[in-house]
């Protein structure tokens, strides 16, 4: 009987720590927290976010897109959007690995707003420390580019709000995505004709109509997927669409809703 006791206890113990060693993996779930150049498409806006969570997102990941039209890091905290993110962050941490992307500079910049690019800075790193309080991993967002060009290029513009990202990334170490870079590469790379296309009006070189959601989205996926390689398996850019950003090759694919 003894000589059983021993050889039953060490498969049990190895079993035991073997399932305590290796829980399921929790899908992610990705909450948006953004201006309008983050916001589902409308009259005022209309950004990347609804493309990438409704093109991107594979194998039970899943998301909201909080993005405000107008917003700025100030605006966002006041008006209760802020707490809206992190509410729900914090009740999809038992079924999902909560993601929040956080992208603003847009309207920061604007001078009647009053927000300098310290401040703007020091509310990037407010944003991170409390998402990481809730249990959710923060992913920092640098603006995405307008699409005015000129002599054959885009015109920078948001120079500043993107290096106070960055400044909030190294303070804080939190994850960042260099969209702006990123979309301003792209741009470039296909000219001002086709980024026209992207427009959400003729006139507005700053919000995205529908399929400009989804190039810009998928551009999201492939950076995040560079930037946070875990999730890689829940975001998985179109591939056709994925195919064309790496060339710098135009696409106008159908809008996804």
């Amino acid at each position: 009987m003894h000589f059983f006791t021993l050889p039953i206890l060490a498969t049990i113990a190895t079993f035991t720590y073997s399932a305590v060693a290796a829980p399921k993996a929790k899908p992610p779930a990705f909450f948006l927290a953004g201006d309008s150049t983050t916001a589902v498409q409308s009259a005022g806006g209309g950004g990347w976010g609804d493309g990438f969570l409704n093109t991107t997102l594979k194998n039970g990941a899943t998301g909201k897109n909080f993005g405000h039209n107008g917003a700025t890091t100030v605006s966002f905290r006041a008006g209760g959007d802020w707490a809206n993110v992190l509410a729900a962050a914090r009740s999809a941490a038992a079924k999902y690995s909560p993601y929040v992307t956080i992208q603003f500079g847009h309207n920061d910049q604007k001078p009647e707003k009053n927000i300098s690019m310290a401040d703007l800075t020091a509310n990037l790193v407010k944003f991170v420390d409390e998402v990481r309080a809730v249990g959710a991993t923060p992913i920092l967002v640098t603006s995405l580019s307008r699409r005015k060009f000129s002599n054959g290029e885009v015109v920078e513009s948001l120079a500043d709000v993107t290096a106070a990202a960055k400044k909030a990334a190294s303070k804080s170490k939190a994850d960042i995505i260099d969209l702006n870079s990123a979309s301003t590469k792209y741009l470039n790379s296909i000219g001002a004709d086709n980024a026209a296309t992207y427009n959400l009006n003729p006139t507005d070189f700053t919000h995205l109509n529908g399929e400009g959601s989804v190039v810009f989205g998928n551009l999201v996926a492939t950076l995040i997927d560079a930037e946070v390689p875990e999730v890689k398996k829940y975001v998985v850019p179109v591939k056709d669409v994925a195919v064309a950003l790496k060339a710098g090759k135009y696409i106008f694919p159908a809008a996804k809703s």
